[in-house]
C-alpha cells in the first residue's frame, strides 16, 4: 500500500493531472496561509492540552480526562469523511492500531461533522477508534488548529463537489480544522505534534508510533 506520504502525493498528482488550474490555485492559497503562519498558534509540545467533552457517533459524551485514564492519547483533527486525504489518513492509522494499542495508547479522531455524519456505525466499528464531533470547531480553536477556509475553496466544495458544509457541520461550513495530530500523555501534556495548514499533507503513522516509543 506504501506510506501515507506516497498515497497523498499520488492523490495530489492525480489532482494536478485532472484539474491543474484548481490545484495551482490551492498551492497559492496554501502559500498565503503559510506566509501568515496559519497553525503557528497551535498547542505546543510541553503545553497542557485543552480539556474537552464531545459527542461520539452515538451521541454519548466523551471527555479528554476519561480517554486519558486509559493511557496516552493520539488526537487527530480531520476535515470530514468527504475529504479524500482524511480518508487516506484514517485508513493508514487504522491499519496500525494494533501497534498503537500495544504501546498502551488510544486514538481519537475529531471532525466538525454532526454525530453519525462522519462515518456509518459499521465503518466506525471497523476503524476501531473513537470518532468525535466538534460541530462548532471550538475544540479545534482551543488547540489552535481552526482555519477560516478561503471562499475559493468553500465555493469549490459547494459547486464542484456539491457539498453543503453548513448542513454537514450543522451550521458551520466556513471553519474547518487544520489536519493536525497531537500525542497527549496521561498527565495531559502534549509530547508530540504535527501541524500543517496544507490539508494535502498528513503525519506519517511511522512517526507517530516512533514518538510513542520515546
Amino acid at each position: 500500500m506504501g506510506t501515507l506520504k506516497a498515497q497523498t502525493e499520488a492523490k495530489i498528482e492525480a489532482g494536478r493531472q485532472a484539474n491543474p488550474d484548481f490545484m495551482q490555485a490551492v498551492d497559492e492559497i496554501i502559500e498565503q496561509a503559510k506566509a501568515f503562519q496559519q497553525g503557528d498558534s497551535a498547542i505546543a509540545v510541553g503545553e497542557k492540552a485543552p480539556a474537552f467533552t464531545l459527542p461520539d457517533a452515538d451521541g454519548q459524551s466523551i471527555s479528554l480526562s476519561d480517554l486519558l485514564k486509559k493511557g496516552p492519547l493520539i488526537v487527530t483533527f480531520y476535515r470530514g469523511s468527504w475529504c479524500p486525504y482524511c480518508n487516506l489518513q484514517l485508513r493508514a492509522l487504522s491499519a496500525r492500531l494494533d501497534e498503537i494499542h500495544a504501546l498502551g495508547a488510544q486514538l481519537v479522531a475529531i471532525s466538525p461533522q454532526v454525530p453519525d455524519g462522519s462515518m456509518t456505525k459499521d465503518a466506525i466499528s471497523d476503524m476501531g477508534f473513537c470518532v468525535l464531533s466538534d460541530q462548532d470547531a471550538k475544540v479545534a480553536a482551543e488547540f489552535g488548529v481552526a482555519w477560516k477556509v478561503p471562499a475559493f475553496l468553500t465555493e469549490h466544495m459547494r459547486v464542484d463537489r456539491q457539498l453543503d458544509l453548513d448542513a454537514i457541520n450543522n451550521g458551520n461550513g466556513h471553519v474547518l480544522p487544520i489536519p493536525a495530530t497531537f500525542i497527549i500523555g496521561r498527565d495531559g501534556i502534549v509530547s508530540w505534534r504535527y501541524v500543517d495548514v496544507d490539508y494535502r499533507t498528513r503525519s506519517e503513522p511511522d512517526d507517530i508510533i516512533a514518538a510513542l516509543q520515546c
